[in-house]
C-alpha cells in the first residue's frame, strides 16, 4: 500500500499570498500533493491575491490549470462547514463535491461545525443526518468520499468521530483524522487512530509543541495549525505504523503554519516513510 505526503495550503496564510502562489510555493518544496480551501461566493483577500483560498463560484478548471502548471494533485479539499446548518451546508458541499471532481480531488473534508446555541445535542444529530443523508446522494453519484474531520465539540472525542460518520450507511461517508486536534482535545491520537481505521480516507498530518500542548490540551477541540511535523509531540513512526498495519492507501496532509515548517515536516515525514519501503506496485486509491 501506498502513503503519500501532502500539503494543506493554510502553510501559505503566514505570507498572505494567492491561491496560486501558493501551490507554487509547495510544488517548490517537493511536495507532490496539496489541499486545497475553498469558499462560497466573493471573498476581498483572496480576490485580491492575498489569502489562498478558492471560491466555488469560480471555474474548477481554473483550480486544475494551477495544479497541473505546477506538477502537483489535490489529495482533498478542505471544505469546512456547519453541518447542523442544512440551509448552508448541503448546497456548499454538493458545489465542493462538483469541483472535487473536476480537478482529481477524491475526498471533500469537513467537520460538524460550531453547534448552534439553538440546537440541542439530541437535535443536531437528527439535523446532522439530514444534511448528511442528501450531500451523499449527490457524493455516491460523483464517487467522491466525504471526510469528516475531528475538529469541533462533538467529533472531537472518537467516540463523537465515530457516531457522526456512521449517521449514514454509506461507503462515501468517511473519516480525515487529524493527529493534532485529537491531541488537544485530549484524546489519545494513536488509539483514535487505531477505532477509524477502517474509515480513514484522508490524514491531516498535524504536530503539537510541548508549549502549546501545555497551554491548550483538554480545554480546546481543535487548532487550525500545529508546528513542523518531528518538532511536537507526535510519535509520526507510530502513526505510519498504525497506518501501515491498518492497509491505510492515501495521502498524510501537512497542517502547519509557515513555509519553513512545511519543509522540515517534508524531510521528517519522507525519513519515518524511508524506514520501511513501501510494497512494490502500490498506488494511492
Amino acid at each position: 500500500m501506498s502513503i503519500e505526503i501532502g500539503l494543506n495550503m493554510e502553510f501559505i496564510r503566514c505570507e498572505d499570498k494567492s491561491f496560486a502562489d501558493g501551490v507554487a510555493r509547495a510544488a517548490q518544496l517537493g511536495y507532490k500533493y496539496v489541499e486545497p480551501m475553498v469558499h462560497n461566493g466573493r471573498e476581498l483577500l483572496s480576490e485580491a491575491g492575498y489569502f489562498h483560498s478558492f471560491s466555488l463560484d469560480d471555474d474548477p478548471l481554473e483550480m486544475k490549470d494551477v495544479l497541473d502548471a505546477n506538477g502537483v494533485k489535490a489529495s482533498a479539499l478542505s471544505s469546512h462547514c456547519p453541518l447542523m446548518r442544512p440551509e448552508i451546508s448541503v448546497p456548499y458541499l454538493q458545489k465542493a463535491i462538483r469541483m472535487a471532481v473536476a480537478i482529481g480531488a477524491p475526498v471533500v473534508n469537513t467537520d460538524e461545525g460550531i453547534r448552534p446555541s439553538w440546537v440541542s445535542l439530541d437535535e443536531a444529530f437528527h439535523i446532522m443526518k439530514y444534511t448528511l443523508t442528501t450531500v451523499l446522494r449527490t457524493a455516491e453519484r460523483y464517487g467522491i468520499a466525504i471526510g469528516i474531520e475531528p475538529h469541533q465539540s462533538i467529533s472531537c472525542k472518537t467516540e463523537g468521530l465515530l457516531k457522526i460518520a456512521k449517521l449514514v450507511d454509506s461507503k462515501y461517508l468517511r473519516v480525515n483524522y487529524d493527529t493534532g486536534n485529537a491531541y488537544l482535545s485530549g484524546e489519545d491520537p494513536y488509539k483514535g487512530l487505531k477505532a477509524v481505521a477502517d474509515r480513514l480516507v484522508h490524514v491531516h498530518a498535524k504536530d503539537i509543541t510541548i508549549e502549546h500542548s501545555k497551554a491548550e490540551r483538554g480545554k480546546t477541540t481543535g487548532t487550525p495549525v500545529g508546528c513542523a511535523c518531528g518538532d511536537g509531540v507526535i510519535d509520526w513512526t507510530k502513526v505510519v505504523d498504525i497506518l501501515r498495519e491498518s492497509g491505510f492507501n492515501g495521502v498524510l496532509s501537512v497542517e502547519c503554519g509557515t513555509p519553513r515548517q512545511a519543509e522540515i515536516s517534508l524531510a521528517h515525514l519522507q525519513g519515518v516513510l524511508k524506514k520501511q519501503p513501501q510494497a512494490v506496485g502500490s498506488g494511492r486509491r
